[in-house]
């Protein structure tokens, strides 16, 4: 009768496992499918309304000083990628998930055709990969680091020269 007991016990605990084991796997595909979604209608499309319900309230997207926190500072930061190039394209190249946390590799490219940050258009082609980790909590990104390099970036809009 122990032995039953005991096997249940395993048996049950197990199950448990792969219960958990694949609730998050299911949340890791959702929290990619997601975030490439929204990332595909605001860089592609130029929709920067999606992030009115994308972002968490209190969202992160830089951890300088002074911090790109909140919804509408978010918000902001990426409306001018979006009026500062025209024929924009973003591609996520790879991306994986583990857990809240998701990262991305992307390229982006366009043509600097408007005020972007405060910088008058150039006309120049910009051509940039980068990387991304992000945390996705309850459906809402709450935090982003992008990496890139800058200076490269800066060099193509012909900003700082070669």
């Amino acid at each position: 009768m122990k032995k039953l007991v005991f096997l249940c016990l395993v048996g049950l605990s197990l199950a448990s496992c792969t219960n958990e084991s694949a609730k998050q796997a299911q949340t890791e595909a959702d929290n990619l499918e997601f975030y490439g979604r929204v990332w595909d209608v605001v860089a592609n499309e130029g929709r920067t309304n999606i992030l009115d319900t994308a972002f968490a309230d209190d969202v992160v997207l830089l951890h300088t000083k002074p911090e790109t926190k909140g919804k509408d500072a978010a918000k902001a930061y990426y409306s001018n990628y979006v009026t500062g190039f025209s024929d924009r394209k973003f591609t996520v190249v790879e991306s994986f998930a583990k857990g809240e946390k998701l990262v991305k590799y992307w390229r982006f490219t366009g043509t600097h055709t408007g005020v972007f940050f405060g910088i008058p258009a150039t006309g120049k082609k910009v051509d940039v990969i980068g990387c991304t980790i992000a945390k996705i909590v309850d459906g809402k990104i709450t935090e982003e680091r992008d990496f890139f390099d800058n200076l490269e970036f800066l060099q193509q809009i012909a900003l700082i020269p070669r």
